[in-house]
């Protein structure tokens, strides 16, 4: 069985003779294993491997001016100050995953999200603000929305769950981009820990919150991409970001129910 040193200096290796855009994509493929190899987003000490796209912090440069960071590290925890308004980015791509994340909000609840199949050269397209993305909500009482980014997705029940004209969904500006999940009250309370995992599988998302499914969508736009993080308005600590390669899906049902 490989070790994780041994899969990241093959996956350097595949990205030196194969020119594969993602490190992970390419390691995953190429490489025979009796487990995946799960990889943290996060390293627990700094920022490596992400970058951050903040308007404002741009406007402040080109001013001479300094302005505090909208993501930090503290106490172990990767966290979004929720402002100024932002996103922090994965330099890598990557598809077909199975995406762990361990959050909560620090102190008042508020708007977050985790953005997937994220396009970094096609950034603020939406508001100036966003990049083209498919959104899996955060926002407290939401977990687990999807909201369409210049990407589209479809779920069960469309008409129910998007609401207005099927002729104005999408995902620019103007259109119908907001998809409800599919529960109330996955949540945790305020303060304790929320796990969300996220599987990204060819055209495919789904999405379970603290062992509950709550969306699953189908034919997206978009099958891979970078892997985002929202400042919007709210501080959310984040101390897992794992990553695990998968070739299906888990199977839709609440997976609390299932154990």
């Amino acid at each position: 069985m490989y070790t994780l040193r041994a899969t990241a200096l093959l996956a350097l290796l595949c990205l030196t003779l194969l020119g594969c855009k993602s490190a992970w994509a390419c390691c995953a493929g190429c490489c025979d294993s009796d487990q995946p190899k799960s990889l943290s987003l996060f390293n627990g000490k700094d920022l490596e491997g992400w970058y951050a796209d903040v308007p404002d912090a741009d406007k402040a440069k080109a001013e001479g001016k300094e302005i505090d960071p909208s993501f930090i590290v503290r106490d172990g925890n990767l966290v979004s100050m929720g402002v100024p308004l932002g996103h922090l980015i994965t330099k890598d791509s990557y598809k077909d995953y199975r995406l762990v994340v361990e959050y909560r909000f620090a102190g008042k609840p508020g708007n977050c999200g985790v953005l997937v199949h994220t396009d970094g050269n096609r950034p603020r397209v939406l508001y100036d603000m966003f990049p083209a993305s498919l959104e899996v909500q955060l926002q407290h009482n939401q977990a687990g929305d999807f909201w369409c980014i210049h990407e589209d997705i479809k779920v069960p029940n469309m008409a129910e769950r998007r609401g207005g004209k099927p002729e104005n969904w999408g995902g620019k500006e103007g259109q119908g981009r907001h998809i409800k999940n599919l529960t109330d009250g996955s949540e945790k309370p305020l303060g304790q820990w929320n796990t969300m995992q996220i599987e990204c599988l060819g055209d495919k998302i789904r999405v379970w919150v603290n062992g509950d499914l709550v969306n699953d969508g189908y034919d997206c736009t978009a099958s891979e991409g970078q892997i985002s993080l929202q400042a919007e308005g709210a501080e959310v600590e984040f101390r897992k970001l794992e990553m695990t390669p998968i070739t299906e899906l888990t199977e839709a049902k609440d997976l609390a129910k299932a154990e």
